[in-house]
């Protein structure tokens, strides 16, 4: 197994709000991926005294160990624990009911000798290569099918669809919310090499247009996923004053890749 994992904050004043993690369980058979974007929050307060970062450390720490350990456990499973787990750390001293409790967007794969599963939730991208070469795309892509009048502000968000039925969903302090997420399992043979990417990472692809996926993937392949990033931010600073392209609320976001070869 080959990995090749790259994570860059947006700003370098401002601490990064992703995590990534490897896990191999103990045997050495198989083993797994996670990536958290976290969510961050308008001005305002969130209703909790912790940090986003505190927040992604704490559950990609749960879903890393419960991962690798609890091979009996659906992803969805997983994931309602590591949730439940993080949200029991701060429950008596913060407002977890807050539409802007710290947040997170997933990406989960877990793969054995026999199969590869995954989970995504919201906003962040798993890329699936089979041995054919073709790539894959797992995507929870609710987030941008709601029409862009619905986003118009923090406050419509938060009230009408931020973790709401006709909405989209994030992983906040709500286990039940596992349920949401994008899943499922292939055969083992059917997926030679992934990638997980935070959306600061894939603005190559759906931003700025630079790419379909398969280019995505071939870039982080053969340059590695240090060359993604770099060139994402070459893109962003060009696009810093012009803002031709849309959709860009940070003029540069955290970015993460993870690259395996299975």
């Amino acid at each position: 197994m080959r990995t090749d994992l790259v994570s860059e904050p947006g700003d370098a004043s401002r601490p990064n709000e992703d995590f990534a993690g490897v896990g191999l369980p103990a045997s050495g058979q198989g083993g797994c991926v996670i990536v958290l974007d976290g969510v961050t929050p308008p001005s305002g307060g969130t209703g909790c005294l912790h940090s986003v970062p505190w927040f992604t450390a704490r559950l990609g720490g749960a879903l890393t160990e419960l991962t690798v350990s609890g091979r009996d456990l659906t992803l969805s499973e997983i994931l309602a624990r590591a949730i439940r787990r993080t949200a029991d750390t701060h429950a008596d001293t913060c407002e977890l009911s807050h539409p802007r409790t710290p947040q997170a967007t997933v990406a989960l794969t877990r793969w054995s000798a026999t199969e590869v599963e995954y989970l995504v939730l919201s906003d962040a991208v798993l890329l699936l290569r089979g041995p054919d070469g073709t790539v894959t795309p797992v995507l929870d892509d609710r987030l941008a099918r709601l029409p862009r009048s619905a986003l118009a502000t923090d406050a419509l968000v938060d009230a009408n669809l931020r973790n709401k039925e006709g909405g989209f969903f994030t992983a906040a302090a709500d286990p039940a919310v596992a349920a949401r997420a994008v899943t499922g399992t292939l055969p083992r043979q059917e997926v030679r090499s992934l990638a997980a990417l935070t959306d600061g990472a894939t603005r190559w692809t759906e931003t700025f247009r630079e790419g379909d996926w398969t280019a995505l993937f071939d870039l982080v392949a053969k340059e590695g996923a240090r060359s993604l990033v770099e060139r994402v931010r070459e893109l962003e600073t060009a696009d810093r004053e012009e803002r031709a392209f849309l959709g860009r609320g940070k003029t540069h976001d955290d970015a993460t890749v993870v690259y395996v070869e299975l």
